[in-house]
């Protein structure tokens, strides 16, 4: 008997499955076979999660707190995370105007349901992260591109993005430091940019999630500006931060009305972040600091040493990451030593051959670039990139 396949909806047509997630699954089945792989497709820092927040989750479970909490967290939770954000930025958000998520891409995707009608037009910086593109088409956006490059450190200037305001703008979403360059926007063009979009109307969205993590600068939130809780919105994330990839914490803070609308879509959704981990997130915002610190300390010297082997390698130029964990190396003149028309081809390739996972460019909007995560230990870096070295070589 021969069944016939019921038709999925339509809107799935709209969005691919993240190459992130898709390189590291493709990875670990070749792990699972036994090949031995070197992974630097992740987003997530190797460190184990501090000793103090693992304990704080303990005696959540001890304590019984394993029951249903508000859809955007609890009031606790909520405090913790706008007093962190005093803290370290000098904002003044109140805990209505702040909720918690499952994860930093759980906040973006809603923030794109909750704001973006049909037709409306999303300024996205290039080379921009996987998810970006697929939440603002899901939702029935325009995605408009505002392309960079290597000659400009993957920057761009408020004069940019007002070339690309249409009547259609509904905002602009930028990621500083962003993944996967690692590019960190001067805070002055930020705050210039802040100056186009607010007079315009327009939403600017700041993704925070690798805020805490810069090279010879000091973290700047743009919405620490006058009159910026009007019309910016922070995404944040305690992931990378905290070294929480799996706890899946995320936060937005926006005005109460933005709030409420993000509470309402996810309470149909997920409800609330997982009770459990949000005792644990207090406990990593209002405890001990310093861990940030130590894994920062430990990116800049695995930066140090990628982009120094990789500039040695022959066909390959890269730009210095001033933030984030990732290198965005150009591998063009490697592909066409290689014979080889894109970087998806070159990481398939580069997989299948020499063993190791990196994302291609395409992931991001660009097609001469592969992302490296650095957040692995120097052993696998070393042997990494030797075998990518070697791979270009022909050896």
């Amino acid at each position: 008997m021969t069944t016939t396949a019921i038709q999925l909806a339509e809107r799935l047509d709209t969005i691919s499955v993240s190459s992130t997630v898709k390189v590291s699954a493709e990875a670990g089945r070749l792990k699972r076979e036994g090949i031995d792989v070197v992974d630097f497709g992740a987003g997530e820092p190797d460190f184990p999660t501090p000793d103090n927040i693992k304990k704080a989750a303990v005696k959540a479970l001890d304590d019984n707190f394993t029951k249903y909490t508000p859809v955007e967290g609890t009031i606790d939770l909520k405090k913790a995370i706008v007093e962190r954000h005093a803290t370290d930025f000098g904002t003044n958000y109140a805990p209505n105007e702040c909720a918690a998520t499952v994860g930093g891409k759980h906040i973006i995707f809603n923030l794109m349901q909750v704001l973006v009608n049909p037709g409306d037009e999303v300024i996205i910086p290039v080379p921009y992260w996987v998810t970006y593109k697929d939440v603002v088409n899901y939702a029935g956006g325009k995605c408009v591109f505002l392309q960079t490059d290597e000659a400009s450190g993957f920057n761009f200037t408020a004069k940019d993005v007002e070339r690309h305001i249409t009547p259609r703008t509904k905002a602009v979403l930028i990621n500083s430091p962003s993944n996967p360059s690692g590019a960190v926007l001067p805070d002055d063009e930020f705050k210039r940019i802040f100056e186009v979009t607010s007079k315009r109307g327009i939403w600017l969205i700041t993704d925070e999630c690798y805020c805490h993590f810069l090279y010879g600068a000091k973290p700047f939130s743009i919405a620490s500006m006058p009159g910026a809780k009007d019309s910016v919105i922070v995404a944040g994330s305690l992931s990378k931060t905290y070294a929480m990839t799996g706890w899946r914490i995320g936060y937005g803070l926006a005005p109460k009305y933005v709030i409420d609308g993000i509470i309402k879509l996810q309470s149909h959704m997920t409800s609330n972040p997982t009770s459990i981990a949000q005792r644990a997130a207090i406990e990593a915002l209002r405890g001990p600091q310093e861990s940030v610190q130590q894994m920062l300390a430990q990116y800049a010297m695995r930066r140090r040493f990628v982009i120094d082997r990789l500039r040695k390698i022959p066909g390959v130029s890269v730009q210095e990451p001033m933030g984030a964990f990732y290198a965005y190396p150009n591998i063009g003149e490697a592909m066409k030593k290689l014979g080889m028309g894109s970087a998806l081809e070159f990481t398939e390739q580069l997989l299948k051959k020499a063993h190791v996972a990196a994302v291609p460019g395409e992931a991001f909007g660009t097609d001469s670039h592969i992302r490296i995560s650095y957040a692995t230990s120097m052993k696998e870096l070393e042997r990494g990139l030797d075998r990518i070295d070697n791979f270009i070589q022909g050896k």
